[in-house]
């Protein structure tokens, strides 16, 4: 196996800043920070253990330094859950939905029978809460290439798994009741799952999982035009970059004993 220079240097950026990220982990990090820094991704939601948040500003400092990432990036923290922020590519997607009026909100609460598409007149409060997501933006959107920037947003009252589906720029996000549990409805319930992957050649990595959503298959047929738009635009924000080949789009139907959201 040939040893890529590129690498060693993000391992060891990992290794520095991130204690205890294995050489694999770490490649496919690298591979997901920069699939949002060329703006394939709007965002990434960090899973990658217990760094806080100046680490992860830290490191990702580290591949600026490099020459990996060119940035700006914003760290957000949402209720101890961060995210990596492509902030143009984001608030401009956020725009585009305040604009159009339509939110496309799948109710999963575990009350529910079947999963459902929520009417566009209770969304006013989803609404209100991405107006004050995109407010939090707008000031970074003018930062300098290298610029790491990092924050917090009150969002207690949140519906996370909303906003984070908002975020990461799922065509259809899930919804479920908070204020009476955190189970939903989704349990050996049907579902269209969608997969995207692709070859990151800088780093050798095959079947890099770029993106991976599920929608209900009872709602999946009236959001069947979304979702081809949706690949369509996600094929043009490909073909305007070069650090990644090989797009993939794999759609398959799952049913799962549990769905964790």
């Amino acid at each position: 196996m040939v040893i890529m220079p590129v690498t060693v240097d993000l391992h060891s950026a990992a290794k520095q800043h991130l204690k205890g990220c294995k050489r694999s982990s770490a490649l496919r990090l690298a591979a997901e920070i920069l699939a949002v820094d060329c703006g394939l991704k709007t965002s990434f939601l960090y899973d990658f253990g217990a760094a806080d948040i100046l680490q992860i500003q830290r490191y990702l400092k580290e591949l600026h330094q490099i020459g990996f990432i060119q940035g700006p990036l914003h760290i957000l923290d949402m209720e101890g859950t961060v995210l990596i922020i492509n902030v143009p590519r984001t608030a401009s997607y956020l725009t585009m939905l305040q604009n159009s009026g339509e939110l496309h909100v799948i109710d999963v609460s575990a009350t529910l029978e079947y999963p459902e598409m929520f009417a566009q007149d209770r969304l006013w409060r989803i609404q209100s809460q991405l107006s004050d997501l995109l407010t939090h933006l707008t000031p970074y959107q003018t930062e300098l290439p290298g610029t790491i920037s990092v924050a917090d947003i009150a969002s207690t009252e949140w519906n996370l798994c909303t906003m984070f589906g908002f975020l990461l720029h799922y065509p259809a996000v899930y919804w479920f009741d908070t204020t009476k549990n955190f189970e939903n409805c989704l349990s050996f319930t049907p579902l269209k799952r969608i997969t995207v992957e692709s070859t990151c050649c800088q780093i050798g990595l095959h079947k890099l999982q770029v993106y991976s959503f599920t929608i209900p298959e009872s709602v999946c047929q009236n959001l069947q035009p979304l979702l081809q738009a949706w690949t369509e635009r996600l094929k043009h924000e490909f073909d305007g970059q070069s650090h990644f080949t090989d797009l993939k789009v794999i759609m398959e139907t799952v049913m799962l004993p549990a769905v964790a959201l």
